[in-house]
């Protein structure tokens, strides 16, 4: 089976708006948190992990999410360059993870629509389609290659990588751009209140006094292809349990299958598992169901944490800053912190989460990244040393 390998990377997140200050917030252990107040339709108010506001501000009429694919680009481009000098611009692939596109930047011209009439002619329906981060992308980045968006909710970030890797050792393109990206939406935020999932303070992840999640933005793209490097994305697994349209399968059936099939197919066993970077939501399902299966594969063996204290949930770009942030850590010797308020739930299985700051005892070398989405859509990533 052809290797893949991650030539290099980019991420911006509440942890850090580029590689190296995701590295500094990571290594030094700092507490970031949700804090940015959003009112609900409800009366109610929420958390949310943004960034900032000003990004790419010479693509000021384009939509939040693609402003974030912008910044995004910037850092790899030079890899990006080598690629296209090494295969040409048609054999690389876009392929990308998200779930809001332009949708807030669709909510004026609707509440316009609604009181005149007509929409405003500045409205561009085509910025709301879920193809158009990847049409975007893919033009920005300067590449021919096939360009599509994989919108699978929260899986989705994660998804845009195993589709890239597949695609390559089909023979279809011989590298390729891919990751996840997310803005924050007004629609989005007041949807998962509606669903009671929405915590009105910073979210606590296995937490006893958890209340539901904090919405994030941010993205992680990667550059794919079979040149060995320094890192490669070793295995991977998928599964669809669909036990229900919005809640886990209390076990974890479909979860353990994805996690199982990412070892299998990186080579490894449970024992060699390092670290295991959990979809963690703070829910009450969510976290329940994922410290049931962690702890029947793993017991409390490996260091576990989710970021999501930290970042929010990123939605369609979850797996992919996940992903980026486990690469972080391999190269930093850190374990990514599990950020919460310290009292773990005495009704989850026992689970050994890191802290901010915890330096493993040898180098890590096989890293799990789960991701977990409505519709019981499963993956599991390895992410291992090249």
């Amino acid at each position: 089976m052809t290797e893949i390998y991650i030539q290099d990377f980019s991420v911006a997140s509440r942890l850090g708006m580029d590689v190296t200050s995701t590295r500094e917030t990571l290594t030094a252990g700092h507490l970031i948190r949700p804090d940015t107040p959003f009112d609900l339709l409800d009366g109610s108010t929420t958390l949310a992990a943004a960034l900032p506001e000003a990004l790419a501000p010479d693509l000021a009429g384009r939509t939040r999410t693609n402003r974030i694919l912008s910044h995004l680009l910037k850092p790899i481009e030079a890899g990006l360059d080598a690629l296209k000098g090494q295969y040409g611009a048609h054999r690389i692939g876009t392929i990308i993870g998200t779930s809001t596109t332009g949708i807030e930047e669709g909510v004026a011209p609707l509440e316009d629509r609604l009181k005149s009439g007509t929409w405003s002619q500045d409205y561009v329906f085509s910025d709301q389609e879920l193809g158009d981060t990847a049409a975007f992308l893919a033009q920005q980045a300067g590449v021919d290659g096939p360009a599509y968006t994989v919108s699978t909710a929260c899986t989705s970030g994660a998804k845009s990588m195993t589709s890239a890797a597949r695609l390559i050792q089909a023979g279809i393109i011989d590298a390729a751009i891919c990751g996840g990206v997310d803005s924050i939406a007004r629609l989005t935020l007041n949807g998962f209140n509606a669903l009671d999932s929405i915590s009105p303070v910073a979210c606590l992840p296995f937490s006893a006094n958890r209340r539901g999640i904090n919405i994030g933005e941010g993205g992680a793209l990667f550059l794919l292809s079979r040149t060995p490097s320094a890192y490669r994305l070793a295995g991977w697994g998928e599964s669809s349990d669909a036990y229900h349209m919005s809640s886990p399968h209390p076990e974890g059936v479909g979860a353990e299958t994805a996690m199982r099939q990412a070892m299998q197919m990186g080579g490894i066993s449970a024992g060699q598992v390092d670290f295991i970077h959990l979809h963690g939501t703070a829910t009450p399902l969510n976290d329940a169901m994922e410290a049931t299966m962690i702890h029947r594969l793993f017991g409390d063996g490996p260091p576990c944490a989710s970021t999501k204290g930290s970042t929010g949930h990123t939605l369609g770009a979850a797996g992919a800053i996940q992903a980026a942030l486990n690469l972080i850590a391999m190269d930093a010797e850190v374990y990514p912190g599990h950020v919460f308020d310290g009292e773990y739930d005495p009704d989850l299985p026992a689970i050994r989460l890191s802290v901010p700051g915890e330096r493993p005892h040898k180098p890590l070398e096989y890293i799990l990244s789960a991701s977990y989405a409505f519709g019981g859509s499963n993956i599991a990533l390895t992410l291992a040393r090249g």
